[in-house]
């Protein structure tokens, strides 16, 4: 299933048109369960109001006249079928003997209190039936078919299920529709949200309806121009921080080179070198601090990213740190799968795996292996044999400043500390993961994209 069938499937549009469909099937079921219960009840009780006052005009019949004339009146009845439904039948008994009528047997209705109740005729035919004791050996049962109900509920089962196709079919197509437009000015604010830094003039909707969502696009275009103007007042604070500190030392630095070249004694020359060295760590520490501002401010930002062959990438730095591994006696080796293609930024991608490798550098003894393998997804690994990070520091070695101390060596490490700070940043401005694995020897660092 891909991208867009998955997000098509958990968009809220998506479930509000299902749910609407859904609503719609249940209401018309529940109209028609109604109707289906109201029919079959009004019939019945049509058939029951009949039955009685047929049983009424037998019983005077009777009373009025004589058995015989019964006898004919049944017959009478029984002649004629009525053109609405509802046939009649009728049972008369005398002394156990049929005397009348067209029902073959008796039912199970007590004559002696008139009972009344469903009865079956013949195969099957349903119908409503009442009996009633006219003397001591004489019953007589009327009963009026019933089935020509399911004639009518049929029919009406029918234009409950076209006319509810109809109308799931309309909410359908008309939920789609609106639900289109809402997704796609929901998009249009998702989009501008996204790519920030692209969107400068504000939110791309054109279309006014004065609704909900014009307020959220308005609400939204504010919530934009606010970060524009925090990140061009970031940007121009650091850009000034940077100018305010780095320009002075860099003078200094030259002052202290035009006094080594004047020829001081050997002691002042050694301070001297120590002071540039200096100098030159505290210009690192300060861009490498405002490379970690610079990335952390434009996490999720997608603007200015570009396909990267990160393969190509990856290749190229190991191959200029082999020569630099070989000097320091260390086994290099490499697994790289080719066309592996990440939006980012090259400069910032190969800083993020300069720090790791220079991390590794300067932790494995010599003799030992470092290893680095890119696989798709991306994934990253560059892992070593050497002391590895105790387990207290294994997360810490990712803060700012915070030198990890070797296993086997002791004692902190020559550095500034921010080398994986800085890495893990622009990791997270790439919308990666830099974690640390532990292993059994040596160290695993592992960059990933972030899970959702």
């Amino acid at each position: 299933m891909g991208a867009d069938a998955l997000r098509a499937k958990g968009s809220i549009f998506s479930r509000i048109v299902w749910v609407s469909i859904g609503a719609s099937i249940l209401l018309i079921a529940g109209l028609w369960l109604v109707t289906d219960l109201t029919i079959r009840s009004t019939l019945e009780d049509s058939a029951r109001k009949a039955v009685d006052v047929d049983l009424a005009g037998l019983v005077d019949i009777h009373a009025s006249g004589d058995t015989d004339e019964l006898v004919r009146r049944i017959g009478d009845r029984l002649s004629l079928r009525p053109s609405e439904g509802g046939t009649p039948h009728y049972l008369l008994l005398g002394d156990g003997d049929r005397l009348a009528g067209d029902i073959p047997a008796w039912p199970a209705l007590d004559a002696a209190v008139s009972e009344s109740g469903t009865i079956r005729i013949g195969e099957g035919t349903r119908a409503y039936a009442r009996a009633t004791q006219l003397g001591p050996d004489l019953r007589l049962l009327v009963a009026r078919e019933t089935d020509e109900a399911e004639a009518l509920r049929a029919r009406v089962r029918v234009v409950f299920i076209v006319g509810g196709a109809a109308f799931v079919a309309l909410v359908a197509f008309f939920g789609q529709l609106s639900a289109g437009r809402l997704q796609r000015r929901i998009a249009q604010v998702n989009l501008a949200l996204r790519d920030t830094a692209e969107n400068r003039g504000g939110l791309p909707t054109t279309e006014r309806h004065g609704d909900e969502i014009d307020d959220l696009a308005h609400d939204s275009a504010a919530v934009i121009g606010r970060v524009q103007n925090l990140l061009t007042a970031h940007r121009d604070t650091t850009d000034r921080l940077a100018h305010e500190i780095r320009t002075p030392l860099m003078h200094l630095d030259a002052r202290l080179a035009k006094a080594l070249d004047a020829g001081p004694s050997d002691d002042v020359s050694r301070r001297l070198v120590e002071a540039r060295e200096e100098i030159r760590r505290l210009v690192g520490v300060l861009e490498s601090l405002l490379d970690i501002a610079w990335s952390k401010a434009r996490e999720g930002d997608h603007a200015g990213l570009k396909p990267v062959d990160l393969s190509q990438v990856v290749s190229r730095m190991c191959e200029l740190y082999t020569d630099s591994a070989e000097d320091l006696g260390l086994h290099f080796g490499t697994a790289i799968s080719p066309g592996v293609v990440l939006d980012g930024e090259e400069p910032h991608l190969a800083r993020l795996l300069t720090n790791l490798l220079d991390n590794a550098l300067k932790y494995v003894p010599e003799g030992g292996t470092i290893r680095v393998t890119l696989t798709p997804g991306p994934v990253l690994i560059v892992e070593d044999d050497g002391p590895g990070v105790p387990e207290a520091d294994q997360e810490a070695i990712f803060e700012r400043f915070h030198r990890a101390r070797g296993a086997s060596q002791g004692g902190e490490r020559p550095g500034a500390g921010l080398g994986l700070a800085l890495a893990r940043a622009i990791a997270e401005r790439h919308g990666l993961t830099l974690e640390y694995r532990a292993k059994d020897k040596g160290a695993c660092f592992v960059v990933e994209r972030k899970r959702a």
